[in-house]
């Protein structure tokens, strides 16, 4: 025989001998490290899938949006929109400006009434000393006189009767010349308005 001792004997020492317990504990740490490692891997996908999904509704939504104010969106219209704003702003500016040359006439147009005024007050109702001795028959009626003409209005009195029935009233930032029969059927209040009107 080429060995002294039997081969069945040798076998089942050297079986004795292996101690494999190790092994498997580092086979069980290994499985169980593969596992989480599975697990997170599977964590993480389904988590990415959830934000691509996510991601992808918002751009059909940001998608969408896009093609309806695209759709909606018309230059010719918004050119037409910014031309007729131009077109108000200069009208407004025009007013505005036509508003303060008025204001200006209008000031000028007061700060007279005020100086005819001033000298109404000064020479009273009777006019004053200088003016019984100087103008004679100048009385209530020449001032007031004097204040319409001040407002560009002219105070015509019938030649038969005396009466004053005709007033010529001229605009000078206008240009006109209107002529008013003063009947009695109307008011003064009506005359007032309808002078005031044409001024």
């Amino acid at each position: 025989m080429l060995l002294d001792e039997d081969p069945a004997t040798l076998i089942s020492e050297c079986t004795s001998n292996f101690n494999i317990h190790p092994d498997r504990s580092a086979l069980s740490r290994i499985t169980s490290s593969l596992s989480t490692l599975t697990t997170a891997r599977q964590l993480r996908l389904s988590t990415a899938q959830s934000s691509l999904q996510k991601l992808h509704r918002q751009l059909n939504t940001l998608t969408s949006q896009h093609s309806i104010e695209t759709s909606a969106h018309n230059p010719t219209e918004h050119a037409a929109r910014i031309l007729a704003l131009d077109t108000q702003k200069f009208r407004v500016a025009k007013g505005v400006s036509d508003l303060e040359v008025e204001g200006e006439r209008l000031e000028g147009e007061l700060e007279g009434l005020r100086r005819v005024l001033g000298e109404v007050e000064r020479e009273g109702s009777e006019g004053g000393d200088r003016g019984r001795e100087g103008r004679g028959g100048e009385d209530e009626i020449i001032l007031k006189l004097k204040v319409y003409r001040s407002l560009g209005i002219d105070v015509e009195a019938d030649r038969q009767s005396g009466v004053y029935n005709k007033a010529v009233i001229r605009n000078t930032r206008k240009g006109d010349v209107h002529v008013v029969n003063v009947e009695p059927k109307f008011s003064r209040f009506f005359y007032a308005n309808y002078f005031w009107e044409t001024m």
